[in-house]
């Protein structure tokens, strides 16, 4: 549920079974997030957060809603060019190196560029769309590389650079970038 507020702008309001109470948080878009009850009603979220509108202010760094608008703009230009890049760039490192992975999951964590899981789901963040085409290849190169090592040992490293000379090079320079917006 979404709750429209002329201080905060748009407040997302997560409902959840495990909640006991109204909690209060910033979201990944830096928009004011509630986590309430299952049963509770929008009259009494909206309810708590006018009583706590001071707390809020004080504790949590809300943006302002014109940046939540432009920021939302932003991730969805990079989504939509993530869609049509990062996937087919996957599977042609995958096939060129003989690779091979289960699904291509895009994502938009504010501190992971990507990750492999156990399953070998590769995530890849839409972040990457911002960085230089070769940082973006050493990103993809790194996730395939833990499909078969799920460390960073001296054998992932190993095979890291055997696809990558420069990756030592290359994981510098990506530390000058954020995935987040």
């Amino acid at each position: 549920m979404i709750i429209k507020d002329k201080e905060f702008g748009e407040v997302i309001v997560r409902k959840s079974p495990l909640s006991r109470g109204i909690r209060f948080s910033v979201s990944t878009s830096g928009r004011l997030a509630m986590s309430v009850p299952t049963y509770t009603s929008e009259f009494l979220a909206k309810r708590f957060l006018n009583s706590n509108r001071e707390i809020i202010r004080e504790k949590l760094p809300i943006k302002n809603p014109n940046e939540q608008r432009a920021r939302d703009y932003q991730k969805k230009i990079l989504a939509k060019k993530a869609r049509e890049y990062l996937p087919y760039r996957l599977e042609y490192y995958a096939k060129l190196y003989g690779y091979s992975y289960e699904k291509c999951r895009l994502t938009h964590a504010n501190t992971r560029w990507g990750s492999c899981s156990s399953n070998k789901t590769i995530s890849l963040n839409i972040g990457l769309m911002k960085v230089p085409e070769v940082l973006r290849d050493y990103v993809i190169l790194h996730e395939l590389a833990h499909l078969n090592h799920m460390d960073h040992s001296k054998d992932f490293w190993a095979e890291v650079a055997s696809h990558d000379k420069n990756y030592k090079n290359h994981e510098k320079k990506l530390k000058m970038f954020s995935p987040g917006l």
